[in-house]
């Protein structure tokens, strides 16, 4: 029995977080009865439970109070919690997937206890530069060191970006492997009856709204999103699904736009049901994709395998992944309004083109099936 241990994002199906997406596609996808998969699962509530979903063994980690460490402080628990597990069942065949850099100053101190258990470490590094540039100095100051640490404590470093890649081979001059994340291209653009009926409760028409999947925190570029479809023409809705729940950024931002009355802006609250999401995404008028911190976000890339126009933000780390198959928005004025309402006068041959581009940049790069292969044979291959 092989056991894989993924430490680093909020948990297994859970949020819409990138690691917590490329968890959920990874797991649900690896058809593989000889392997077990452990998932930590972050907790704001005194819960330290263990219970197994689909075959997952999630345990609950309790972190205190939101802030900028409390995911230092939810993978160093996580981490430790896992090192015991390991020694005292006597774990065999066993790898730690380590999401980020954040456990770099403990695996400092644990890593030869690993080694004599004989514990494979696989690091994904994720993104890298533009990651910090808006955090708090002390966590600018820890990601920085753990960097170096979980760099030098692990077998593999996993790179699901080229950009992330070459920036780990010229700083580092380590050997790397290449694995991008993945998604299936689905073969329907039917309605079933569990989404019409959530069409119809939230009053969203087909081809009649613009869509936006996330969190809802600065970094999704929500403001700009929302405050140039409200300066647009179109009489399509902006369909935005999130949790807002006591959340300070929806606070302000209500406050500064007022966007409470343009009825074409509709927060349906989050929505955790794959099949509804999906459908969601293929039957809108455009996806807006707003992640400005860069990454190789698997969203964007079912995204891509789904709805037919994209419209995303512009960086390095998109344009990576969407090459030539989307339109591109920036932070200068006006300029998500026009491309707005640009696509409210596409014809079915513009659709077709930028649904045909998209498909194929998946096909070419990011098929599920080719990328769960690779994780088999880099796990194989690990633990020989």
């Amino acid at each position: 029995m092989k056991n894989i241990i993924i430490i680093g994002s909020r948990g297994y199906n859970y949020d819409y977080g990138g690691w917590e997406t490329l968890v959920s596609n990874l797991i649900d996808n690896y058809k593989d009865d000889d392997v077990r998969f452990f998932v930590p699962e972050l907790s704001y509530k005194m819960n330290n439970e263990i219970e197994i979903r689909n075959g997952v063994i999630c345990k609950q980690v309790f972190i205190p109070k939101h802030g900028p460490l409390a995911m230092f402080s939810f993978v160093f628990k996580s981490v430790l919690y896992y090192t015991n597990l390991i020694r005292k069942e006597k774990m065999k065949n066993t790898i730690i997937y380590m999401l980020g850099f954040r456990g770099g100053f403990l695996f400092k101190l644990i890593h030869r206890k690993l080694n004599k258990m004989e514990v494979k470490v696989i690091t994904n590094p994720g993104y890298i530069k533009s990651k910090i540039e808006n955090k708090p100095w002390i966590v600018k100051y820890l990601t920085r060191k753990s960097e170096k640490e979980m760099i030098k404590y692990s077998d593999i470093v996993l790179c699901d970006s080229k950009l992330s890649e070459n920036y780990i081979k010229d700083k580092y001059n380590v050997h790397t492997k290449y694995i991008p994340c993945g998604t299936n291209i689905p073969d329907t653009k039917d309605i079933d009856k569990k989404t019409r009926i959530f069409m119809e409760k939230k009053n969203i028409r087909k081809r009649e709204y613009y869509l936006v999947i996330g969190r809802f925190i600065p970094k999704n570029n929500i403001d700009l999103i929302i405050k140039e479809f409200m300066l647009s023409d179109t009489d399509k809705d902006l369909v935005i699904v999130s949790d807002i729940t006591k959340n300070k950024y929806y606070d302000k931002l209500l406050k500064s736009t007022n966007f409470n009355k343009d009825k074409r802006i509709k927060f349906v609250g989050p929505i955790y049901d794959k099949d509804i999401i999906t459908r969601l995404r293929v039957n809108s008028k455009g996806y807006i994709y707003g992640h400005k911190e860069g990454g190789i976000n698997p969203s964007l890339i079912e995204s891509l395998s789904t709805s037919d126009v994209n419209i995303v933000y512009d960086n390095e780390y998109n344009r990576e992944v969407c090459k030539d198959s989307c339109l591109y928005f920036t932070d200068e004025a006006f300029n998500l309004r026009d491309i707005i309402d640009k696509v409210d006068r596409f014809k079915s041959k513009e659709y077709e083109e930028y649904s045909s581009k998209a498909k194929e940049r998946v096909k070419e790069e990011y098929d599920l099936n080719t990328i769960i292969k690779k994780y088999k044979k880099l796990f194989d291959t690990l633990l020989k």
